[in-house]
C-alpha cells in the first residue's frame, strides 16, 4: 500500500469529519434536556430546518434511518402498505424496520435511476377490498442513492402528491442528501415543504455534522414522531452539544455542496476514457455509479484480460483510495468535504493509470 499519500475516502460521504469550527460551535453550545424539551440548542435547530423547509414543526434524532422509520411508523397502522421504489434506503437498508417497527408492508415498484413516477404508483395503489392490504403511504427519496445521485423534478413530485391527495394517500420523503439536490437544480427548499407530509433531513452526510438528522412535518405529525421517538430509544438528554453541529451545518455547509457536485463530474469524465468502464450512471450531484466490464470469464464474450469490480477496488484501495462495490459489478464513489481537489486530481491520475 502507498504510504506516502493520505488516504482518499470515497466510500461514503458519512466520513466527512467536522472542522475545527464546527468542534468549537459544539463545544460553545447551551444545553438542557431534550427530552423534557428544555435542550435550546436542539429547539433551536429544529426550529431553523422547518422554517427552511416552510413546515411547522421538527424533531431531531440521532440517525436518518431512525427519521424515516418514526415517520413510517406515524403514517401507517400494522397491516397497511407502503409504495417505494426497489432500491430505495428505507426498503434495501434500514434492516427490515418497515415490517419489524411499523408491521407493513412494502409494494415495491422498479423506477429509473431510482426515481418513480405518478404514472407508475397509481395502478399499484390498492382498492379497497378487505383482501388487500390499505395503501396508505408512499415514500420517495432524494437524490437516489443507489440511482446514482439522480434528482427528483419538482413537477414529477407534484403529480405524485396530487395523486396522493386523490387516494388519501400521505407522501413522505427520505430527504438524506435532499441538500444536494436543492443546491444542484436551484431549488426553493419551501416547494419541498409543500409538496410533503413529512421529511427526514440527514445532517450527517454532505452537511458535514457528526451526527443527526431532523424529521418535518406539521405539529400534531411531530407530537405524535415524539412519542415514537421515544419508544425507539432516541430520547436525548444534553443533546444540543450534536444540535450545535446541525446549526452551524445549515448555516455554512450547503452552498459548499456545489464543489462536492464538481469534483464528481470530473471523476466521472476520467472514467470515461478507461478501457475496462461499461455503463457510467448520470453525474447529477456527489455519487459516481459505474459498471467495470471484467467478470473473469472469457466464455460470457468479454476478455478475461479486463479487470473485475474486486480487482479495480482493490488496485484504488493499494493507492489509498477507497470505494465501494454496489453489486459485483458496478462501483460507487462519493465526494464530499473531506475530499480536496488535490485528492481528486491524484485519483484521476491513478483511474486514468489502471
Amino acid at each position: 500500500m502507498n504510504q506516502q499519500a493520505a488516504p482518499i475516502e470515497f466510500r461514503s460521504d458519512t466520513f466527512t469529519q467536522p472542522s475545527e469550527a464546527m468542534l468549537q460551535a459544539m463545544f460553545a453550545a447551551q444545553v438542557g434536556d431534550d427530552v423534557f424539551g428544555e435542550d435550546v440548542t436542539v429547539n433551536a435547530l429544529e426550529r431553523s430546518v422547518a422554517d427552511f423547509f416552510g413546515m411547522e414543526a421538527g424533531l431531531f434524532c440521532p440517525s436518518g434511518t431512525m427519521t424515516n422509520q418514526i415517520a413510517i411508523q406515524v403514517h401507517t397502522q400494522p397491516g397497511d402498505e407502503v409504495i417505494c421504489e426497489a432500491g430505495s434506503h428505507v426498503y434495501f437498508y434500514e434492516g427490515g424496520g418497515i415490517a419489524k417497527n411499523s408491521g407493513a408492508q412494502v409494494r415495491l415498484v422498479q423506477g429509473s435511476f431510482g426515481q418513480i413516477t405518478a404514472a407508475q404508483i397509481l395502478p399499484v395503489i390498492n382498492p379497497d377490498d378487505v383482501h388487500r392490504a390499505r395503501t396508505r403511504l408512499v415514500s420517495l427519496e432524494n437524490t437516489c442513492n443507489r440511482g446514482g445521485g439522480s434528482c427528483y423534478n419538482l413537477a414529477e413530485i407534484a403529480k405524485i402528491r396530487s395523486l396522493c391527495d386523490a387516494h388519501g394517500l400521505g407522501l413522505h420523503l427520505d430527504g438524506a442528501r435532499l441538500m444536494n439536490a436543492i443546491v444542484a437544480n436551484q431549488e426553493n427548499p419551501k416547494d419541498y415543504g409543500k409538496m410533503f407530509h413529512s421529511i427526514s433531513l440527514c445532517l450527517s452526510k454532505g452537511l458535514g455534522a457528526p451526527v443527526g438528522s431532523v424529521l418535518l412535518g406539521d405539529a400534531a405529525f411531530i407530537k405524535q414522531a415524539r412519542r415514537v421517538r421515544k419508544v425507539m430509544g432516541g430520547g436525548m438528554r444534553q443533546a444540543g452539544y450534536l444540535a450545535a453541529a446541525g446549526l452551524f451545518a445549515m448555516e455554512h455547509n450547503i452552498n459548499r455542496l456545489a464543489e462536492d457536485h464538481a469534483h464528481a463530474k470530473l471523476l466521472a469524465s476520467a472514467l470515461v476514457s478507461c478501457n475496462w468502464i461499461g455503463e457510467i450512471f448520470p453525474v447529477e450531484t456527489n455519487i459516481v455509479i459505474f459498471e467495470v466490464l471484467g467478470n473473469g470469464d472469457s466464455a460470457a464474450g468479454i476478455s478475461s484480460s479486463l479487470k473485475t469490480a474486486p480487482e479495480i477496488i482493490a488496485a484504488l484501495l493499494s493507492q489509498n483510495i477507497r470505494v465501494s462495490a454496489m453489486s459485483p459489478t458496478h462501483i460507487r464513489m462519493v465526494t464530499h468535504l473531506g475530499v480536496t481537489p488535490e485528492m481528486i486530481h491524484r485519483t484521476v491520475e491513478v483511474l486514468k493509470g489502471l
